[in-house]
Parts: C-alpha cells; structure tokens; sequence
C-alpha cells in the first residue's frame, strides 16, 4: 500500500506543479462566473483548485463505473454549491476545504481495499 500511496503522490505533485502557472485547473480565460473569476483571481483559491482536480482525476481512474460515476454526480453538485458562494473567497475555501476532504475519503476508502 505504501508504494501505491506514494505514487499517488508523486503524481498529485506533478500535476501541481504542471498546472500551477495556470493558476486553476481550468481555462481562467474563460472564467465567467463569480467564483470561477474569484479564483483565478486568487493564487491560493486556484492551487486548492489544482489540488481538488487532481484528487479527483486520480480517485476517479481508481473507481470502478458504478463508484466513478457517483463521484462525477458529488462533484457536479459540488460545482453547483460553490457556484453559490460567488465571489467570497471564505465560502469558496470552505467549498473547497470541503470537497477535498471528502476525495480524500474516497481515497482512503479505496486505499484500504489494497494492496497495491
């Protein structure tokens, strides 16, 4: 298990640092909405971003159809609720605080069906 841990992390770090000069992990020239304005405007906002995304590229690789496709239902109802926090930047580091606890979750979940 521990050499499949630090895999994951050596790519969740790969991918940060990859997409850090893109300050998301989406396209910000194409930000229109509050929140995704609020983060691309703030570095940290968008490293959480960076750092959600790549949590959740990687549980969903690791997920089976059924569960992968859970995790994509959680995570358009997670796009909904931080739309809802617009541009404050407290609600949306909770929002995001929030939902990579829960991949995180997911990750353990997976992790202690192992070995890997």
């Amino acid at each position: 298990m521990s050499r499949f841990l630090g895999a994951a992390a050596g790519l969740l770090l790969a991918a940060t640092l990859t997409q850090a000069a893109s300050a998301a992990s989406f396209d910000c020239t194409k930000a229109r909405t509050p929140d995704e304005i609020a983060v691309c405007g703030n570095q940290t906002l968008g490293e959480r971003d960076v750092e959600m995304a790549t949590l959740y590229k990687v549980l969903t690789h690791l997920l089976a159809m059924g569960g992968r496709g859970a995790v994509q239902d959680d995570q358009t109802e997670w796009l909904k609720a931080r739309g809802q926090c617009g541009a404050d930047v407290v609600c949306l580091t909770r929002s995001y605080d929030e939902r990579i606890r829960a991949l995180n979750a997911g990750l353990e979940e997976v992790y202690s069906r192992g070995p890997f």
